[in-house]
C-alpha cells in the first residue's frame, strides 16, 4: 500500500474521538507529530459528551479523499467508532486492544483505521498500540485475496 504524503512529505494520519477518548487523542497526537506524522484532527476538542459519528465520518472520509493513509479512532469501548467508520466502502477498522491484534490488522487485514478502546486500556497502552499499528505494514499474498473480499459494492 502506498503510503500517502502531506505537502511537507509527511505521511499522514487523520484522528478523531469521543468524549471518552479526548484524553488518549491528546496523547496519541503528541506521539504521532514526534515521530514525524502530520496529523489530521477531526475532533472532539474536549471531554463534553458528544455523538461519536460526528467525528469518524470526517476521518473516514479523509482516508476515502487520499488527503490520510491512516485513522486513529477512540471512543469508549472501541465498538461505536469502528462500526461507523467500517459503514465506508474502503474502510478496515480494527478494534484494538493489545500489541498482537495491532499488529495483525494491519498485517493480515490491511487495517487503516485502529479503534481504540479508551475504557478498557491505559492510555500508555493506547499510545503503544497506535505507534504499532502505523508502522506495520500489511504482507500481502494469501491474506489480499481474503481482503479483497470484504467489501460487497
Amino acid at each position: 500500500m502506498k503510503s500517502r504524503e502531506s505537502k511537507d512529505n509527511k505521511v499522514s494520519i487523520s484522528i478523531g474521538c469521543d468524549h471518552a477518548g479526548y484524553p488518549y487523542k491528546e496523547a496519541i497526537m503528541e506521539l504521532l507529530e514526534e515521530k514525524g506524522f502530520a496529523v489530521n484532527d477531526k475532533g472532539t476538542y474536549s471531554s463534553e459528551s458528544v455523538d461519536y459519528p460526528d467525528f469518524v465520518h470526517p476521518v473516514a472520509e479523509s482516508i476515502e479523499r487520499g488527503e490520510a493513509h491512516l485513522g486513529v479512532l477512540i471512543c469508549g469501548s472501541g465498538n461505536g467508532v469502528a462500526m461507523t467508520a467500517n459503514k465506508h466502502q474502503t474502510i478496515r477498522a480494527a478494534i484494538c486492544w493489545n500489541e498482537d491484534l495491532a499488529s495483525l490488522a494491519r498485517h493480515h487485514n490491511n487495517a487503516n483505521v485502529i479503534a481504540i478502546p479508551a475504557r478498557f486500556i491505559s492510555k500508555d497502552e493506547a499510545v503503544k498500540l497506535v505507534d504499532i499499528f502505523v508502522h506495520e505494514s500489511f504482507d500481502g499474498g494469501r491474506h489480499q485475496r481474503r481482503v479483497d473480499k470484504i467489501s460487497i459494492c
